[in-house]
């Protein structure tokens, strides 16, 4: 018997009928799980009386990512307790293996429920990351004395202003100064110890001009000059102890923009930089060895998977090898001196595969896959772990956090991956 429990955003525990049909569960060999994912009904019926219940994943109309096993625990000789997601919703299953070879296959099976499933799902409850107050798509995040800073961004009902830190010391999200304008569609850098937003869209008109800095030490967000171009979807990363905005998309409906230009938080003055080469927005932009690297992104509706290197000891732009996925609003951070870009959207799905640039080599190889597909989350790297958070993954707005691990080259939403114990 197997009974399926799913963990949605809101905090709740649902039951798993609404995955009927979805997948099945095989025949358990040395205390693993296997999954096969299932065909819908009709096109069960369509297969004839004599076919089988369930095909291979091979021959499944369903994508490959709509589901992931993740864990399973031997709770008794003749049942299992596992964590999957399925179709982007993270899943508790309880597996109870027949009891009497003499049981007809087609039989209903009686319920049967593990006198302690409710303590073994709160404690695998407790073992994953905490999730965020507020699930953000389109949110800015930054890595600020060792905890994760998570701003703004939206849901299904507005744009945010609200601001969490996480620290993974705790395991726990507070909240911090909110920002003093609701915005989305934006990115974040730290300069010289303080936190920036630039640009962004508020819900209510099409794109920003207005930019804030965050204090930590006073704990509140201080506005700053205002871009000369109201920008929304625009790539923020520090250089040089200047701030730079790239790109993005503007109040006449360019859906993508050349523009580049940088300020210095000492004169407060912006200043025009080399145009890129391509019109980019919702692109990935961070800083590597003392450059600045513009990634993927979208020309119109045209996800692209090209990529810019900016140089300012020349003002010149360069285009370096490609990625292997063309992606807009994807995830990128610094980790063991690469670059790691996450997730996005191709233009028909939201995405999970990441991959991995080598500056050394001018190439990109692909990587372990996220456990949720996210487009528009945050990444960054805090207490030297890959952090991921938050973003949407084709149904739901996201408010939990994963974490990458480079050894076994795969993500996990457990607090163990992230070192504390």
């Amino acid at each position: 018997m197997v009974q399926t429990l799913y963990y949605s955003a809101d905090h709740k525990l649902h039951d798993g009928s609404l995955l009927e049909g979805q997948a099945e569960v095989c025949s358990t060999e040395d205390d693993h799980i296997q999954f096969v994912q299932k065909k819908p009904p009709r096109e069960r019926d369509e297969m004839g009386s004599g076919a089988s219940g369930s095909i291979s994943p091979s021959n499944s109309q369903f994508n490959k990512h709509e589901w992931k096993y993740i864990a399973s625990e031997k709770t008794t000789s003749n049942s299992y307790l596992c964590l999957a997601v399925l179709r982007g919703l993270l899943c508790v299953i309880s597996l109870h293996g027949r009891t009497s070879p003499h049981n007809s296959p087609s039989a209903t099976p009686c319920v049967l429920k593990s006198p302690n499933f409710e303590a073994q799902l709160e404690d695998l409850q407790e073992k994953l990351l905490k999730p965020m107050h507020y699930a953000r798509s389109g949110l800015g995040t930054a890595e600020l004395d060792c905890k994760l800073i998570a701003a703004g961004g939206y849901n299904r009902e507005e744009c945010l202003r609200t601001v969490e830190c996480y620290d993974p010391k705790k395991d726990c999200w507070t909240f911090i100064a909110p920002m003093r304008t609701p915005r989305a569609r934006f990115q974040m850098a730290v300069l010289m110890g303080e936190v920036y937003v630039m640009g962004g869209s508020n819900g209510h008109s099409d794109e920003l001009s207005c930019g804030e800095m965050y204090n930590p030490r006073a704990d509140e967000w201080i506005q700053v000059p205002e871009l000369r171009t109201n920008r929304c979807n625009a790539g923020v990363c520090s250089l040089q102890n200047k701030l730079f905005v790239v790109g993005g998309s503007d109040p006449c409906g360019q859906k993508g923009l050349k523009n580049c230009d940088s300020f210095d938080p000492v004169t407060k003055m912006w200043t025009s930089c080399a145009p890129l080469n391509i019109k980019r927005h919702q692109a990935a932009v961070c800083e590597l060895s003392g450059y600045m690297y513009v990634i993927g992104g979208a020309e119109s509706w045209n996800c692209l998977n090209s990529v810019e290197r900016y140089n300012p000891e020349n003002n010149t732009w360069t285009l370096v090898a490609s990625m292997n996925v063309a992606r807009r609003g994807a995830g990128v951070a610094v980790y063991e001196g690469k670059l790691f870009v996450v997730g996005g959207f191709d233009g028909s799905h939201a995405l999970r595969c990441v991959e991995v640039y080598d500056p050394a080599t001018n190439e990109w190889r692909m990587l372990g896959s996220m456990t949720s597909a996210r487009s528009n989350a945050g990444l960054a790297v805090l207490n030297n772990v890959l952090c991921a958070v938050g973003g949407f993954d084709g149904n739901e707005f996201l408010n939990s956090m994963e974490v990458y691990n480079l050894e076994k080259n795969e993500w996990s939403p457990f607090i163990e991956a992230l070192g504390k114990n």
